[in-house]
């Protein structure tokens, strides 16, 4: 039958009450039946097996999938490998739990394929294969050269503000001699680049000809709580050398007590002036308790309430310790920058700078650790410290990110410009727009315009403008943070060009918008 035939046999069952129509018939030849009946099922046949193939090979498909659970997982999740003894010892446990809510991936092979290598020890020299070549989006927790800051016997010796006068030994045994006759009030205490052994001596004790330590005048008069002695860390981000921005973690700062009171002072004993591992915390310290126990203030604004309630003022010090820092970064930026000949966009430094105050609130720089300490394994209430510094700098440095995506690498420039584009990074409009700088780019003042930005001094300031955006709670401290009014002075000419025009833009920022100042 014919398909018209079929629609009309259909039409005579359903409509009733309606006159039939004339049957149309078709008669067909008996070879013609059997040809139909033999290709009909032959086509059976044929798509019963393709149906069957199909559904096998999709079968095959899911089945291989399955059987790799972990190539999917790690193609679904930035990556992560960790440098360091015992890297699984428990002092990392709070940098595994933060990466992991970041959506990290440990791996244990990472080949060229990852996005972080947290480095517990310095890992430039044993690494130096796998850091040779790194990709743009790979990100390093430390700056090649950043021993030139953390280098116990380097940093004392400096000669820099705020660090108690030391000298090397045997090399500096001569000006020492001569410093202590002058100061004969002085005491001293040895040190050595480990931190360890350190103690107050004569320096008839000491000897002089032998290399290893150092000897550096001692704090003798510290500001006491509770009769104790006590340190102040404050961890510091160091996200760019040459252009230098420095930030600090604003959120907290760390306080370590003495275990001993201080007086009667006895040189033999270490625990009154040598703050240890097991030293005192501060939710022991009777004359801040009710400010951190029963009222819930951290370390630092405990502190702080302190000081106010005996007619003080801390801002003192806060000031003296942000200066203090910026002092070091600035100083041994150039060594820095000379080991760091090229991807230095790959790096970022997290350290921690201990502090003592003395009875007048002067304050004390003694050493800058390259990988403090982390583990909440001694004292637990630390460890909310320990993952709300994480989670602020690996914020700022771009490690966590706002746009979930597997990977670091940027995707696409779309992605890029959403974030932060040309109209972000303009500043000083009316220069700008002045005959000078619509001519010509050699004037200083036409550096920061748009028409005059390098390629490299762009990718600077998109830095600077995604660190501003997920600073979170860090400070920059370097280019300073300024009023209005400091904005609109010049730069100093001391800085490098560089740094000059590093700085000049974060000036321009403030000018227009008072959330930069």
């Amino acid at each position: 039958m014919s398909e018209q035939s079929h629609e009309s046999s259909a039409k005579e069952t359903d409509c009733e009450g309606e006159a039939e129509p004339k049957r149309t018939h078709v008669e067909w030849s008996p070879f013609v039946e059997r040809l139909f009946s033999t290709y009909w099922g032959l086509s059976l046949l044929f798509g019963g097996v393709s149906m069957l193939t199909i559904l096998f090979i999709a079968a095959d498909e899911c089945r291989q999938c399955f059987n790799k659970p972990v190539d999917v997982a790690e193609e679904s999740s930035k990556t992560f490998w960790v440098y360091g003894k015992n890297s699984e010892g428990g002092h990392l446990k709070e940098v595994y739990t933060v990466l992991e809510r970041l959506g990290y991936q440990k791996t244990q092979n990472p080949g060229g394929d990852w996005d972080l290598l947290w480095a517990h020890d310095y890992p430039f020299r044993a690494l130096q294969a796998q850091l040779s070549h790194l990709k743009p989006h790979q990100k390093v927790n430390h700056f090649p050269g950043c021993g030139y800051i953390t280098n116990k016997v380097d940093l004392a010796t400096s000669g820099l503000r705020y660090i108690p006068p030391a000298f090397k030994l045997p090399q500096d045994k001569e000006k020492l001699l001569q410093f202590a006759k002058m100061n004969p009030n002085k005491t001293f205490v040895q040190k050595n680049n480990d931190h360890r052994n350190i103690k107050i001596e004569q320096l008839s004790n000491i000897d002089l000809d032998k290399s290893g330590s150092f000897v550096q005048e001692f704090v003798d008069k510290p500001l006491l709580l509770s009769g104790h002695k006590f340190d102040i860390g404050i961890y510091t981000v160091v996200t760019s050398i040459d252009p230098l921005r420095v930030y600090i973690y604003n959120g907290e700062a760390l306080l370590r007590f003495c275990p001993t009171k201080y007086y009667p002072f006895d040189p033999a004993n270490l625990d009154k002036y040598v703050v240890g591992d097991d030293y005192l915390p501060i939710w022991e310290v009777p004359a801040v308790d009710y400010y951190y126990n029963q009222l819930g203030f951290g370390m630092r604004e405990s502190l702080n309430a302190y000081l106010r309630s005996q007619g003080r003022d801390p801002s003192v010090i806060w000031t003296q310790i942000e200066d203090s820092i910026r002092t070091v970064l600035i100083a041994k930026e150039p060594l820095i920058a000379d080991v760091l000949k090229r991807h230095k966009r790959n790096f970022f430094e997290m350290m921690r700078f201990d502090f003592v105050i003395d009875e007048e609130l002067n304050i004390y720089l003694l050493e800058a650790n390259m990988s403090p300490n982390l583990s909440s394994s001694h004292f637990p209430p630390n460890r909310l410290l320990y993952q709300q510094l994480l989670y602020n700098v690996l914020g700022l440095v771009g490690v966590g990110q706002r746009i979930h995506k597997n990977t670091l690498e940027v995707r696409s420039k779309e992605e890029e410009l959403m974030i932060v584009s040309e109209k972000q990074l303009a500043t000083y409009p009316e220069k700008c727009n002045s005959p000078l700088c619509r001519s010509s780019c050699v004037s200083p003042d036409c550096q920061l315009c748009k028409p005059c930005l390098s390629p490299e001094t762009k990718r600077y300031l998109i830095e600077a403008f995604k660190e501003h955006l997920h600073r979170g709670d860090c400070k920059r401290i370097f280019p300073p943070v300024e009023t209005r009014d400091e904005a609109l002075k010049a730069v100093e000419d001391s800085y490098s060009a560089e740094n000059q025009l590093h700085y000049s833009w974060f000036k321009g920022k403030c000018l227009l918008d008072s959330t930069w100042c």
